[in-house]
């Protein structure tokens, strides 16, 4: 996402790369040192970036734990509190699937968790029921906008390439 972001000065490293004329030569070194440096730096910033998210999902982890009143260790809530960032749209199927516990025991945890205001309900289709974790949502919204952003923060300096409208997160319990 960084390389898209940075996409003119990527290409532009690119082509400097492009070389004709002897392998060793100044030029030839140039040009590969122009993208390689580019593209580290790339690598850097997208590894910052991630950290800093990380962080974050645990702190929203931590939170969401605090809300949820006596958790036992291994239970279904407890295993859907840790998968929530990697899987923050569920249903109840998948839920079971994704903790491999039964439905009945997915659909407890879900329940616990919409009323602790840590998943909200959301409807797909006709008669189908999602539940989303708006607040881990939000997190990679703003992380999709930070990785568009040239400088990391769009209060600075504006996306530079398409990305979703910053979601407001429900204010935690």
């Amino acid at each position: 996402m960084v390389l898209a972001t940075w996409s003119k000065s990527y290409i532009d490293a690119l082509d400097a790369s492009r070389y004709r004329g002897p392998a060793t030569g100044r030029d030839a070194s140039a040009g590969t040192n122009r993208w390689i440096a580019g593209f580290a730096g790339a690598c850097l910033r997208a590894v910052a970036d991630a950290e800093v998210f990380e962080h974050r999902a645990r702190d929203m982890q931590r939170s969401w734990r605090q809300r949820v009143p006596k958790v036992r260790k291994n239970s279904a809530t407890d295993l859907l509190l840790s998968a929530l960032p990697g899987a923050p749209v569920i249903t109840v199927k998948g839920a079971a699937a994704l903790i491999d516990r039964s439905f009945p025991a997915a659909n407890n945890a879900i329940m616990q968790l919409v009323g602790a205001g840590v998943l909200s309900q959301v409807t797909i289709g006709r008669r189908n029921r999602a539940y989303e974790a708006p607040e881990i949502i939000a997190a990679f919204t703003d992380l999709e906008r930070q990785l568009a952003s040239p400088d990391g923060d769009t209060r600075t300096s504006e996306p530079v390439r398409r990305v979703p409208r910053r979601r407001e997160a429900p204010r935690s319990c």
